[in-house]
């Protein structure tokens, strides 16, 4: 496919804001299934590139000027094609590391429990998409009910979640069979699906040795393919996050936020 994606991200304050950082992690790799032939960023402030341990394309501006509102957009083309074996450099994060839980992972032992039974002995494709699917069973796609800090138990315990909680839970079982995953960020394009435009899955670590990791789209219980782009990864949520930052007053915070991703061919 080639895509063409918009993101627009709006946050407005009651009261100005002094002082933020905000670090972006919006522009689509270059890796096995898609490839971005067109990327802009527009920020309010010149903002400056570099990778994280992860080897995310992050770029980061500050505002020292008060403000009330500020406007963040990403836009650009990426071509797909179905693919869902990546593999690593020599500096990305150990596989090890993600073996470790995080607040946002971390599974419950009602959660431990219930899905003992399809808890993966080996890190093998099928295993992995038998616990995908019992997690799409057991929390149903729900959006509303949860928020980007609603952990992997908490979600479990509603039965209820979005892709983000779909993806936390699946990297707490892993994790706890002894299975490097880690949380992925990206698009995800679907003409009746508008609202799963911004989406999350995981990767797990085939090899270890060899640094070779699989996509899984938990939310579909499916490999992935070429309707996924890619933004980043990280250990969970907060360390993939398109957008995050710091700042000083402006009280309440509203967001708004929009995506829309064409297919031109």
């Amino acid at each position: 496919m080639h895509l063409k994606i918009h993101h627009r991200t709006e946050y407005r304050y009651e009261s100005p804001v002094h002082y933020s950082i905000q670090e972006l992690r919006l522009t689509p790799p270059d890796v096995a299934g898609q490839k971005t032939s067109k990327w802009k960023l527009h920020t309010p402030m010149k903002s400056t590139q570099s990778s994280d341990p992860f080897e995310n394309r992050c770029h980061v501006f500050v505002q020292e000027a008060p403000y009330t509102s500020m406007v963040i957009e990403a836009e650009g083309e990426v071509d797909t094609v179905d693919a869902f074996e990546l593999g690593d450099s020599s500096h990305a994060v150990s596989p090890f590391y993600l073996l470790q839980q995080t607040p946002l992972t971390e599974p419950s032992d009602a959660m431990l429990d219930y899905f003992s039974g399809v808890m993966p002995k080996l890190n093998q494709i099928d295993a992995i998409l038998q616990l995908a699917t019992a997690v799409q069973d057991a929390i149903p796609y729900s959006p509303g009910k949860t928020h980007f800090a609603t952990t992997a138990a908490q979600s479990f315990a509603m039965g209820a979640g979005v892709c983000q909680d779909h993806s936390h839970i699946m990297l707490g079982l892993c994790r706890a069979a002894n299975i490097p995953a880690r949380y992925v960020s990206g698009y995800f394009f679907a003409e009746e699906s508008p609202n799963l435009a911004s989406h999350a899955w995981i990767d797990f670590c085939l090899d270890i040795n060899k640094g070779k990791w699989i996509s899984v789209d938990i939310t579909h219980a499916c490999l992935i393919d070429s309707r996924h782009v890619r933004l980043a990864v990280g250990r969970d949520y907060y360390s993939a996050a398109p957008i995050k930052g710091v700042r000083s007053g402006g009280g309440t915070e509203s967001l708004s936020a929009s995506i829309s991703i064409h297919q031109l061919s």
